[in-house]
């Protein structure tokens, strides 16, 4: 056999306790893991353009052409397992633990690989920690500079049948690790700036200290208004809630937080409600030093809880030495209403819809709802409702999709009429005339949003999904990369967003590769899997298309593509026959 020596980054990963879980339950065992390569492992392997070089049983050992995208491949899919552990026995749980160095191997004709470099990577795979990552030395100094690793130094450490020691660094994830976005044609989210703008904040979720964990939503809620109160000042880069309360509950290092997110302050604090009484703490601190610009108490009636929202956002308004206008002055109040039951409810209702669930949509609103008979002026109830409405038309959600539409324009007009200067309000206004198929005034609602906050990320999303639909997805594109440099930890969903706008515009391999990234995150999608076998319809990869199609309706049997030409509202009806026309070139469709 001809042989070929060269310098690769190798992965090897297995499955912690897998002799111990196939002797309790086999048959099982094997059919999760057989589930977990299909949905998650070798999508992720393949857009991080990794080769696989064997499997054995439990394990696998991948080469991949740069150690980056070997630790961004390592991270995705360890992340990947803690959503998909979330709620299972502990020793139930299939979990892995991987290693990574980057040396000398040996390549055969075949393909096959060996040499110290296989081996080493196979000896930090077996000291990992379940759920962490082990890199050699070699191979944790190609990465340090350009990934945000929480790392662990482990030091110098004798491997197995190894002749010199290695020094060994341990990244565990699921904690404060994150990968840096690639800056590449196909990136999906922006790239840190080597310095965090000046004026950039990110409100962590506010601790709950009632002793009741059925206050979490209040808590949340108050760290939620003040980041929407923030957002309106064009002076300022505010990080969006999404990303913000991926840090929510964990014991987190302000600088780290500062770091991962690209800002160059944090405020945290915490809320205790008890009675009729409530005390807040907030602290301003600059995540480049770990200093704090400000901190305070305050101890009032429930009554005043608007009050202390405001004087919390006059207080950073002040510590950033900000120059606010007459006009900056006048957005920056909070919304009120008098009635605490009804904000009480509106709490409840506004964290309920945002789980996107048809379950906890009907109870986001109902609570919303409730929140309007207590006081039918209060325009943030009537917004957040019209959205529900919303969701439940364009979900099949609801009995009667034509009643929920017209149940979400009522809500959404009310909204503007009672506060036109509640972005939420425009917000969901320009959502309903999306499904109207009114481009022009969803258009200009979204950029009404905008204009009142232009930092909420919401405002940037419904203008790039108003102009997708509207024929003009080149410009929509723009709008979804400022959203997603606003929320760096975006939802799976802005990726299909992304993605279509991509497609429309004939950028099919960029198309493809945000596609494979949501169905690692989202291995349920039936959408994004029928625009994904569009685009493989579109470059000519034929098999790859019908396999993306048959797990369509493995996922959904009942999905329709007539259905979605109903739904989708394209101004121009061609804008979605492209999606049938990439189908119909791979034989999917008649």
């Amino acid at each position: 056999m001809s042989e070929n020596r060269k310098l690769a980054a190798i992965l090897a990963a297995d499955v912690v306790g897998y002799s111990r879980l196939a002797s309790e339950d086999e048959d099982r065992t094997l059919a999760r893991l057989r589930a977990l390569r299909s949905d998650l492992i070798d999508p992720t392997i393949a857009v991080h353009n990794g080769r696989v070089i064997k499997r054995t049983g439990d394990g696998a050992l991948v080469e991949f052409r740069s150690v980056v995208d070997a630790v961004r491949c390592a991270i995705e899919v360890q992340n990947g397992m803690v959503e998909r552990n979330a709620g299972v026995q502990q020793d139930r749980r299939i979990e892995f633990r991987i290693g990574i160095h980057l040396g000398d191997v040996v390549e055969e004709s075949d393909g096959d690989l060996m040499g110290d470099g296989v081996n080493i990577a196979s000896r930090l795979e077996g000291i990992a920690a379940p759920g962490a990552i082990c890199l050699s030395e070699d191979a944790y100094r190609q990465v340090r500079a350009r990934l945000d690793l929480s790392v662990s130094d482990l030091g110098n450490t004798q491997l197995k049948n190894i002749a010199e020691p290695i020094r060994i660094y341990s990244l565990q994830v699921g904690a404060a690790a994150q990968a840096k976005p690639a800056v590449t044609a196909g990136a999906v989210a922006r790239a840190p700036a080597a310095l965090p703008p000046e004026l950039s904040i990110a409100v962590l979720p506010f601790a709950n200290m009632s002793g009741d964990a059925e206050q979490e939503y209040f808590a949340d809620g108050i760290s939620e208004d003040i980041i929407t109160a923030l957002s309106k000042l064009a002076q300022l880069f505010v990080i969006a809630r999404n990303s913000s309360f991926t840090f929510k509950g964990r014991n987190v290092n302000v600088q780290e937080v500062g770091h991962s997110l690209n800002v160059r302050y944090v405020l945290e604090g915490s809320v205790r409600k008890s009675g009729n009484k409530v005390r807040i703490t907030a602290q301003l601190i600059d995540a480049t030093t770990g200093g704090h610009q400000w901190a305070e108490r305050f101890d009032r009636d429930l009554t005043d809880i608007f009050a202390v929202q405001d004087d919390v956002t006059q207080q950073i308004v002040g510590a950033l030495e900000l120059k606010l206008t007459a006009g900056d002055q006048q957005r920056l109040a909070t919304e009120q209403t008098q009635n605490l039951e009804a904000y009480d409810c509106f709490l409840r209702g506004r964290e309920q819809m945002w789980r996107l669930t048809r379950e906890q949509n009907i109870q986001g609103r109902q609570l919303l709802q409730r929140a309007i008979d207590l006081d039918p002026k209060f325009a943030p109830a009537h917004a957040f409702l019209a959205v529900t409405h919303g969701l439940a038309y364009v979900n099949q959600w609801s009995q009667a999709p034509s009643k929920s539409l017209e149940q979400a324009i009522e809500a959404a007009t009310r909204a503007v009429a009672l506060d036109d200067r509640y972005p939420y309000a425009h917000w969901a206004l320009g959502i309903v005339n999306v499904y109207l198929r009114q481009f022009d005034v969803a258009i200009r609602e979204a950029e009404r949003v905008i204009a009142l906050a232009p930092n909420l990320v919401e405002g940037h999303e419904s203008l790039g999904n108003a102009l997708h639909y509207a024929g003009r997805s080149d410009e929509a594109l723009v709008c979804f990369e400022r959203a997603m440099a606003l929320n760096p930890y975006y939802p799976d969903i802005f990726l299909h967003f992304h993605a279509q706008a991509m497609f429309q515009v004939g950028r099919y391999e960029e198309a493809v590769v945000i596609l494979k990234r949501r169905l690692v995150r989202n291995p349920a999608t039936d959408i994004s899997r029928v625009l994904l076998a569009a685009s493989y319809g579109h470059l000519g990869r034929f098999a790859e298309a019908r396999g993306e199609w048959e797990e369509v309706f493995r996922i959904n049997p009942d999905y329709s593509l007539e259905h979605r030409r109903k739904v989708l509202p394209y101004k121009n009806p061609a804008d979605f026959e492209r999606i049938v026309d990439g189908l119909r070139k791979a034989g999917l469709t008649e």
